[in-house]
């Protein structure tokens, strides 16, 4: 099974509702466990990052550095680096 792409600032939509009623997280903690919080009540939970790769429905909104990640590995988005005009 591919990793799941995840970056600090997603917005998620989870597969159960939080008690308060909200079913959106923003990813806050990345690593072997994933803290989110709760875009209504701002409760933080941690878990474990297979368990919230199950449990999300959809992306909401993609956080910083999901742009980068779309190009082809260059921290600016461009595949490769060309000389400035008259270098030679």
């Amino acid at each position: 099974m591919p990793v799941l792409k995840i970056f600090l600032g997603d917005v998620v939509r989870m597969r159960k509702t939080h008690p308060c009623g909200s079913d959106q997280w923003e990813v806050v903690r990345l690593g072997a466990d994933i803290g989110i919080r709760c875009l209504k009540c701002g409760r933080r939970v941690l878990m474990p990052r297979v368990k919230f790769e199950r449990r999300i429905r959809a992306f909401i909104r993609r956080g910083e550095g999901a742009d980068d990640a779309a190009g082809a590995g260059s921290p600016h988005g461009t595949a490769s680096r060309e000389a400035p005009p008259g270098s030679g």
